[in-house]
Parts: structure tokens; C-alpha cells; sequence
């Protein structure tokens, strides 16, 4: 019989279980053994990978999936020397090791996270940045420790009110421009932070997190777009003061008008309701007087979806979908409708989300958004013969 390999190892025994074997079986993350074969790539390098939102089929999407969203290369951190600081408006500053992070209590957490410029592709007139389609989205099991917990071990001072993850990743942006390099960094509101559904994540769908996707350790802000999920986490810094940093207000920013309609520029934050066709794909043939299956997925960030509803005439009539019952408030949940086409032709499908407080995907597109937030209804069209 042959000797177990490391993956088999790690499957059999959770990373959390045996701290020591973990420390050194996934020293430096490993990638999946085999890519997705149908994974768009946006961009080579630094490497930028989109999930094809026709192959939606399960509920936790496979990690050789999931889309992959990098700003500059992938650092290569070593478990057994790297370091996580947590410093700044702090009683008692920590510098924890990746064993430090593993022998605390760890939760496991399905939560959805959506790139801020996914669906960039279908903007009018087109807009700088990754030209995302629909497939900037996917569903894992994050496994890690509660921010809270870390932050309540280092005793945060009175008076905080931010806290700045920064990333082990680094470079130089030229449009807009950064001063020099720079890491990937974000400030988010403490309020936000000390909520349940905000962990430090050393696992994904139950193994080490890939390198790709943060490894040894990443925040994961459940109900807000990924640029808030800071991957290779080597900092956290509290502060009693707002962070401006170039990722929160040259990038990552939209209008929000305020004071007579005055724009203020304000971070990109939670993530707006929203739905996806997964089939039928743009361009399909469709059997006229035959009855077909149109399915996708749908989520509204930090609230539940309410409904669902489906056009096959390009919203002049909405018809309320099936809706699988959505058991975690951060995952996204499944719809279909079983439609069926009258008469040959095209057709121009559409899917709207809302959610359970009555805020509803919007039909056009609202400019103060900039190139993010992009979750105003696409037609998918199609021919039914």
C-alpha cells in the first residue's frame, strides 16, 4: 500500500485538531492539483481568474473554482516564520504565529463573497479596470478565529473606532497612481469588525488556505465586497482615527450624495442585492412550447434575500421564481422557474433580486457608483426555435 500522501494527511486530520502537523504539512499552502478547465482568465498576471457563472451547481463552490481576485503578485509566506501583528489604539500589542492563530477556538462560516467591480463587462460606456462578466462571485466555507476574539486579547483602547488590515502583498499602481509601493490595505469601521461574521480565516472549504486565495491567513468581512477580505494578512493595526488610504478613497470608492444632493466620496462597503442567470447562457437556442428549467443564484450581502423574480420579455411582466431556503443570511441561495417559450424568436431574459427589507436590484445603472457596485439588471439573451 502506498504511503499517504500530504493531501491525504490533511483530510484526514483537521488542521485545527493538530496544530503542530499543520504548522508544517501546509508550511507553504498548496494551490488545488488541478484547475478548472473553464476558469476565464481576466488577467495573467498578476494572476486574475473568473468562475463561469453556467457551471453553477453546488451551493459551496469548489475551490479550484472559485474566482481568484489579485492585485500584485502572490507573496510566498512561510507558516513557520511568518508572523501576524495586531498593534496600534491596542492595552497589550500581539505578534502571534501561525500556530498562536490555530490553537484558538475556530468557526466555520459559509459566506459569500463578490468582487466590487464583478459585472464591470457590462457597463456603458466601458469602464476602466478588470472586465469581470457575472462569474466575480462564489460561495466557500471559511474556517478561522473571530476578529473579536484577537482584538479582545490585545484589549482595544477607548476611543477606537477603525481598524486597518494590511496584506503581505505589495506594488506600484499607475492609473490612478500610488506614492511608490505600496501594500494592499483596508480600514474598516470597529462596529463592523467585532461582528460574528468577521474572521480571521485559515482554512477554506476545509483545507489550508491556497496561496491564491491568502494563505497562511486572511480577514474575511462576511456581507461586504471581497476588497474588504484582505488576503495574506500580516498586520492589524486599531486606530482612533478614519483610515484614507489609497484603497478606500482613490480606489474602491463611489458618490453617495448627501447634503442637497452634494457627492461625497465614501468606501465601497456592503454588498447590494443581487441575482444571476446561470442558465440558460447568452446565446442559447431554446426549444419554443417546451418547458425549461432557467436557474442562477442570488444574495443581498449582510441581509436575506426576500425574492426573486424573472422576465422573459425584457421587464415589461415579472414573475416571482422558486427560491431555496436560505439558511445563512451571508451565502448566497438558489432560484429557478420553470418557463416555458410561446413563440419563436429572441427573447431578452432578466432576473431581479430583493431583499427582505424591500431593497431591490436596480434596472439601470446609477453612475455615482464609478466602476463598482455594478448590480443594476443584464439581459441575457437568447433564441427560442
Amino acid at each position: 500500500m502506498p504511503a499517504p500522501t500530504r493531501r491525504d494527511l490533511l483530510k484526514a486530520v483537521p488542521l485545527t485538531a493538530v496544530p503542530w502537523l499543520a504548522g508544517r504539512t501546509a508550511a507553504r499552502g498548496a494551490e488545488p492539483t488541478q484547475s478548472f478547465p473553464g476558469r476565464v482568465v481576466r488577467m495573467q498576471e498578476p494572476r486574475t481568474l473568473e468562475f463561469p457563472i453556467s457551471a453553477l451547481m453546488d451551493r459551496i463552490t469548489p475551490t479550484e473554482q472559485f474566482f481568484v481576485r489579485s492585485h500584485f503578485a502572490v507573496p510566498k509566506l512561510d507558516a513557520t516564520t511568518w508572523k501576524l501583528k495586531v498593534e496600534g489604539h491596542v492595552e497589550k500589542p500581539l505578534e502571534l504565529n501561525y500556530e498562536d492563530i490555530l490553537k484558538l477556538k475556530s468557526v466555520t462560516k459559509p459566506i459569500t463573497l463578490e468582487c466590487a467591480g464583478n459585472g464591470r463587462v457590462f457597463l456603458t460606456p466601458a469602464a476602466r479596470g478588470l472586465q469581470w462578466g457575472f462569474g466575480g462571485v462564489g460561495t466557500g466555507n471559511w474556517t478561522g478565529v473571530e476578529i473579536a476574539a484577537v482584538l479582545d486579547k490585545a484589549g482595544v483602547k477607548p476611543g477606537a473606532s477603525e481598524v486597518i488590515f494590511v496584506g503581505a502583498d505589495q506594488g506600484v499602481i499607475a492609473d490612478p497612481a500610488t506614492p511608490g509601493p505600496i501594500p494592499f490595505d483596508r480600514g474598516i469601521p470597529l462596529d463592523k469588525v467585532l461582528k460574528s461574521d468577521c474572521l480571521l480565516a485559515h482554512q477554506f472549504n476545509g483545507e489550508a488556505l491556497p496561496p491564491s486565495h491568502g494563505f497562511p491567513l486572511r480577514a474575511v468581512i462576511g456581507g461586504w465586497y471581497g476588497m474588504a477580505s484582505v488576503k495574506w494578512l500580516s498586520r492589524i493595526i486599531v486606530t482612533d482615527k478614519p483610515y484614507r488610504g489609497f484603497w478606500q478613497t482613490l480606489d474602491y470608492s463611489y458618490f453617495e450624495r448627501r447634503d442637497g444632493g452634494l457627492a461625497h466620496l465614501v468606501p465601497v462597503t456592503s454588498i447590494d442585492p443581487k441575482a444571476v442567470i446561470a442558465k440558460p447562457s447568452a446565446g442559447e437556442v431554446v426549444a419554443a412550447g417546451k418547458a425549461y428549467r432557467v436557474h442562477g443564484a442570488a444574495w443581498a450581502g449582510e441581509r436575506k434575500v426576500g425574492k426573486v423574480e424573472f422576465s422573459a420579455d425584457g421587464a415589461k411582466t415579472w414573475n416571482e421564481t422558486k427560491v431555496q431556503e436560505q439558511t445563512d443570511a451571508l451565502a448566497w441561495t438558489f432560484w429557478d422557474y420553470a418557463w416555458t417559450p410561446a413563440a419563436p424568436g429572441p427573447a431578452a431574459l432578466l432576473v431581479r433580486c430583493t431583499d427582505d427589507r424591500g431593497n431591490r436590484q436596480p434596472a439601470t445603472r446609477d453612475p455615482d457608483r464609478r466602476t463598482y457596485k455594478i448590480s443594476h439588471t443584464v439581459p441575457v439573451d437568447v433564441l427560442v426555435k
